[in-house]
Order: structure tokens, then C-alpha cells, then sequence
């Protein structure tokens, strides 16, 4: 039997590849050139995106888990990787509606879609983290 303070953190991967384009409509081409970079290209440039999603609590003595990782797949998939993959997130992406789709923005807008789901497991969101590239990535903890 597991102790009370038996609390885990346990991450479950998933990948997904979309486009975007860092811009404010309201600025000139050259204005987002000058604080966006090649991130603001017009015509869109797309990620390899990695998805990392901790969950945190306590032990299971029935099943010896934190959360079913089938099921938190289940609920990555359904809630973010579908509405993401091979999108485009300023256009197609209703949680990102009206949103910079920077990889910040989009950490915080996946916990967002995610934390009722992980709760209804049994556990509570600890961190996402989202990997754009080799070099860049995003973590946020909640509020």
C-alpha cells in the first residue's frame, strides 16, 4: 500500500506537424520582418512539433498507476494532436483563434484544452511542453 505522499509525474510524448506565421495583422511586412524574422514569411512555414504533457499524482494500489497512459493519449489525441496535425494553427485551429501562434501561446492554449481530461483521470496537469525545433521550446506550469 502506497503512502499518501506517494505523488509521481509521468509524461506522455506525442508529435504533430503544422504551420504557422508569427505576425500582427496591424503592423507593416516589414515591421513583423524586423520582430518576427523569417517567422513572419507570408506564405507560412511549418514544425516538427514535439509534445510532452506531465501529469502528477499519486499512486494507484489497484492498477500501480498515476493515470492509464492509454487513456492520456486517447485524450492528447482527440483534444489536441487531431485539431493540429498538418494544419495550419493561425487559420485552422479553433483553440488558437484569435491568438499570436507563438510556441508560448500555444503551450498555454494546449493545457488549456487539456486539463479538464487529465482531471477526469484521476491527476493533475504539471507541465506541457511544447518543442518546436531542436533549439526551441516552450514549457508552461499552469496559472
Amino acid at each position: 500500500m502506497h503512502s499518501p505522499m506517494s505523488m509521481v509525474y509521468i509524461t506522455r510524448k506525442e508529435r504533430f506537424n503544422a504551420a504557422h506565421r508569427l505576425y500582427r495583422p496591424e503592423y507593416s511586412d516589414e515591421k513583423n520582418l524586423r520582430i518576427f524574422g523569417k517567422c513572419s514569411n507570408p506564405n507560412w512555414h511549418g514544425h516538427n512539433y514535439t509534445l510532452l504533457v506531465t501529469v502528477k499524482g499519486d499512486v494507484s494500489d489497484e492498477t500501480g498507476f498515476v493515470v492509464n497512459l492509454k487513456e492520456l493519449s486517447r485524450i492528447i489525441n482527440v483534444k489536441v494532436i487531431v485539431p493540429l496535425d498538418h494544419r495550419n494553427i493561425n487559420l485552422e485551429v479553433p483553440f488558437m483563434k484569435g491568438k499570436l501562434a507563438s510556441t508560448e501561446n500555444l503551450a498555454i492554449s494546449i493545457w488549456n484544452e487539456l486539463e479538464a481530461g487529465v482531471e477526469s483521470l484521476g491527476a493533475k496537469l504539471h507541465c506541457i511542453r511544447v518543442e518546436e525545433t531542436e533549439n526551441n521550446r516552450a514549457e508552461y506550469f499552469g496559472k
